[in-house]
């Protein structure tokens, strides 16, 4: 797929030395994941209302009539006007450090906001999760919509920040799951991740190069996009190995096509099945690429199996914990190969240790940061202190916020998708991005329902 808007991309050249940290999205969305972080530290356990009132969404209203959405905004009008000056203050003043002028960024963060709104409004409705009306999804179908059938003005694209809101979302969610937490998971679910996250790069890669003899770069991103988590993935590693855009353009592309089919079929397929809340979660978190499209999947199939917090649990220690860890040793890998191997190959000049570093993502080390600084912060409470306050004061508010990350890059994907724009994509990486989607449902099943079935079933 060779776009020119489907994702927006800095057209800017790369700064160089210590610019960088405060003229690239990947150090701004660790300096803005990390300052949130930290806040929400700083205010526990007496202060916490300030974050809380800044992460405040409509999703969790379970509305059954209008008349209850319009009363919300009525009588919260001031907290989400508020949270509006603060992210375009936040989002507004790191962009135009970024090289975006603030006459374009702000009037498109404006409607990027307000549809936002909406779209956690439609999720908050009591039967949204019958209908998988989740807001990322809600948010990508929306920005289609609007994109193709309304000329959006193409200054606006400086909003539609992709890149910044996802990496952002990512460094977040490192602080929603402290390393203590992965190590709890077990080693079934930090194996079964490990299983599908090697053979399914592998599969991909090793057909796109072997069998489709398509590009090594564009492989290494469909590999770990059909792997990892999708199109965060996709990103990490298209930066990692110095991918041509068009390569970004068509991992997304199969990305987003096939998470939207698995939202659908996963739940009924489970259904037909017969499967456990927890095993079919779990399948799912092994199958899925995007983490809203399998939490919404997951959520749907518990609700349909009576046990919506099994499903969701198991989920997320497949997906989230175990199969989401996998971007920062795949940017690391890819990284490597592709500096001290391919491009020394192909150019003939002996690789150095910057340019290793130049091409790592830097959001991956946020990530951890995030994680491992969480880690350090809740050592020694008590399992009754995590469920409780801090689960309530720290972690809902840094997962809602990352709610509100993903939703915007969600949206911005969809707002700078123009189909005509597009070329098809060309069948050989969709084929080989297929076989490995074949590879993630059918071992997910084994694994999930056959080798390890009994561990889930006890969740």
């Amino acid at each position: 797929m060779a776009s020119k808007s489907s994702i927006a991309v800095d057209a800017q050249p790369a700064p160089l030395g210590w610019r960088a940290l405060y003229c690239k999205e990947d150090w701004w969305a660790i300096w803005l994941g990390l300052g949130l972080i930290l806040l929400a530290i700083a205010l526990f356990p007496g202060n916490s209302a300030v974050l809380k009132q800044l992460a405040i969404s409509p999703g969790g209203l379970k509305w059954t009539s209008l008349d209850q959405v319009f009363a919300h905004f009525g009588a919260k009008w001031d907290q989400y006007l508020l949270q509006f000056a603060v992210f375009a203050v936040l989002f507004g003043a790191t962009a135009r450090l970024i090289g975006f002028p603030l006459k374009h960024f702000l009037p498109g963060f404006t409607l990027l906001y307000l549809l936002s709104l909406i779209m956690f409004a439609a999720s908050g409705w009591v039967n949204a999760g019958r209908y998988n009306l989740e807001p990322p999804l809600l948010g990508l179908l929306a920005g289609l919509v609007l994109a193709n059938f309304m000329r959006l003005p193409a200054w606006m694209d400086a909003a539609f920040r992709v890149e910044y809101f996802v990496k952002l979302g990512i460094v977040l969610l490192g602080a929603t799951f402290p390393i203590g937490l992965v190590l709890t998971a077990g080693p079934v679910a930090i194996g079964q991740a490990t299983i599908i996250s090697i053979l399914t790069a592998g599969v991909i890669y090793l057909a796109g190069t072997r069998l489709f003899s398509i590009d090594k770069r564009l492989a290494a991103v469909l590999s770990t996009g059909g792997a990892v988590c999708g199109v965060s993935a996709s990103m990490a590693i298209s930066a990692a190995v110095g991918a041509k855009k068009e390569h970004l353009y068509t991992s997304v592309t199969l990305v987003v096509l096939w998470a939207l089919i698995m939202v659908v079929a996963l739940p009924f397929l489970s259904q037909w099945l017969g499967l456990s809340a927890g095993v079919a979660g779990a399948w799912i978190g092994t199958s899925e690429f995007a983490d809203a499209a399998g939490f919404a999947a997951a959520s749907t199939y518990g609700k349909m199996a009576g046990n919506e917090e099994v499903s969701i649990k198991a989920f997320t220690l497949m997906k989230v914990i175990g199969r989401d860890l996998w971007i920062g040793i795949w940017s690391l890998f890819w990284a490597l190969l592709a500096t001290l191997k391919w491009d020394s190959k192909e150019t003939g000049v002996r690789p150095n240790v910057s340019e290793i570093w130049r091409r790592l993502p830097k959001f991956v080390i946020g990530f951890f940061l995030a994680s491992i600084g969480m880690t350090a912060f809740t050592a020694g409470m008590s399992a009754a202190d995590m469920a409780g306050t801090v689960k309530v004061d720290i972690l809902q508010p840094l997962f809602a916020l990352r709610g509100w990350a993903f939703l915007f890059s969600f949206l911005s994907i969809g707002l700078t998708t123009r189909f005509r724009d597009l070329k098809s994509v060309d069948w050989r990486p969709a084929t080989a991005f297929s076989m490995g989607v074949v590879v993630n449902v059918v071992a997910g099943y084994v694994l999930s329902v056959l080798v390890f079935g009994e561990y889930w079933g006890r969740l």
